[in-house]
């Protein structure tokens, strides 16, 4: 499934820097604002310890993670959605991702210029959302001049969008809240879907520290000051030092486990970073495993067996016949397939089935 999570902040927050290390794929970094022009895209894979464990007990030829792909998106500014800066790219850009990554700058460093003067992440992401909710509130207004041509001539499905507009209008406007905040109900948000607001994006704050803050990130009052801004609209903070993690991206194996143990650190902030935001667009994986390869696969939540089987490819799901499906933990426990069966752990799934997290998948199908 090809889905994306935008980069974005104020200019030199250190989007780029963190961008580089998540997906290796050198973007420019540099000292001053708009230094990444043209959004920047990177396939990065999910760290994933089952996968690892399948391949320990299949022992295949080849083994294949699932991937998620990141954009980094220009630095915006105050007046962005008026066209400052580089406002009409940012905004033209961001529109094209599935979910927002805000990294909001949390460490002070007299060598690395801040566009406002000083270090204060709330202004920050303040500055950003605000931006966001003004570009919105245009669409909408937009929208409801042409709505209220149709309302004037009793178009009934023009009333119910002048409904759903007006609400958004209010919340936009008068209480500066992101259209994901707006309590709508389900025929309202599918009306809403339609104008494919920016703020109705989801939402991940990613504090970004220094060198010297990252093993205790809860003693930066900004890391608390996100972390509380972040709890009000319920949206997910990490918390990492984008100057260590290109430091740990040009790591592997023993050696990067190493540097991560002497910074008294159990995960990267780039693997807590990636499958946050994977988690953030409701995304999860199966498997499948065979001699020939284990693989991960990444669906939506709530797909059925025939919907996740189209991910492989569109013929499993137009010939789909049945899902030979066993739970990671039910095939681990009994160290094999064979022994899953004679458990009663192996069920044959129909067309109705909903796929979890972790299924380990043998579809049958035919066209």
């Amino acid at each position: 499934m090809s889905l994306t999570a935008g980069i974005v902040g104020l200019p030199n927050v250190g989007k780029s820097t963190l961008f580089n290390a998540i997906t290796q794929a050198g973007a420019e970094s540099a000292n001053y604002p708009f230094c990444t022009i043209d959004p920047n895209v990177g396939i990065v894979e999910v760290p994933d310890a089952r996968l690892e464990k399948l391949t320990e007990l299949v022992n295949p030829k080849k083994t294949v993670p699932t991937a998620f792909e990141f954009t980094d998106i220009a630095g915006i500014v105050k007046g962005a959605s008026k066209g400052e800066g580089l406002g009409n790219q940012f905004l033209s850009h961001i529109r094209q991702v599935d979910a927002i990554t805000q990294v909001v700058r949390c460490f002070a460093d007299d060598n690395i210029t801040h566009v406002s003067g000083s270090v204060d992440p709330i202004s920050d992401i303040e500055t950003i959302n605000f931006e966001l909710i003004l570009a919105d509130l245009e669409t909408v207004n937009k929208r409801l001049d042409r709505v209220q041509k149709l309302v004037r001539q009793k178009d009934k499905e023009a009333m119910a969008e002048q409904e759903v507009l007006v609400k958004l209008k209010q919340g936009l406007e008068e209480q500066e809240l992101p259209a994901r905040a707006i309590e709508l109900n389900d025929d309202e948000t599918k009306i809403a879907k339609g104008l494919h607001l920016l703020t109705t994006k989801p939402m991940l704050y990613v504090a970004n520290v220094g060198e010297d803050e990252i093993q205790n990130p809860e003693e930066n009052e900004n890391v608390q000051k996100v972390r509380d801004y972040a709890a009000k609209e319920g949206s997910q903070v990490i918390v990492v030092c984008a100057k260590i993690e290109s430091e740990i991206a040009e790591l592997e194996g023993e050696e990067k486990q190493e540097f991560l143990d002497d910074l008294g650190i159990a995960e990267s902030g780039l693997d807590q970073l990636i499958k946050a935001s994977y988690n953030l667009l409701g995304l999860a994986t199966y498997f499948t495993a065979g001699e020939q390869e284990v693989r991960a696969w990444t669906f939506k939540q709530g797909m059925t067996a025939p919907q996740a089987a189209g991910v492989i490819h569109s013929d499993f799901e137009r010939g789909f016949i049945r899902a030979e499906t066993v739970a990671y933990d039910d095939l681990m426990n009994a160290g094999s397939m064979s022994v899953a069966k004679e458990q009663g752990n192996v069920r044959l799934e129909g067309k109705e089935y909903i796929v979890r997290d972790g299924d380990v998948i043998h579809f049958r199908f035919n066209v």
